[in-house]
């Protein structure tokens, strides 16, 4: 029996109402808890992983080639070059068989993969 007066109908209605609201504002909850979550591990994976070299692991350090400023492993002796540092090395006015490999695969460079 309904003890409010109303029809039985309305008070579904009503409960149905409440029901959503509840579930939208844990859904909200929800995803900003998400949104934290992947913030903080975001944060813990560069921690873990900046200026580490891909091959060994270990740390690298910046030095200066040229003029450029690139990441080098002392322990297995890698260079890495990021984006910018490429397309310097590739430009055309740029002499040398390393310009002529960058250009070689400057349209996969453009489109990275995502």
């Amino acid at each position: 029996m309904n003890t409010k007066g109303n029809p039985p109908q309305q008070a579904s209605s009503e409960d149905a109402y409440f029901a959503l609201e509840d579930a939208e504002k844990k859904r909200r909850i929800a995803l900003e808890m998400k949104k934290v979550l992947a913030a903080a591990e975001q944060k813990a994976l560069r921690e873990l992983h900046y200026m580490h070299c891909p091959k060994c692991g270990m740390k690298m350090q910046e030095v200066k080639m040229g003029k450029l400023d690139v990441d080098a492993c002392f322990s297995c002796g890698g260079i890495f070059l990021d984006k910018g540092e490429i397309d310097v090395i590739a430009q055309p006015q740029q002499k040398g068989i390393m310009s002529a490999i960058l250009n070689w695969f400057k349209e996969e460079t453009e489109r990275p993969v995502k």
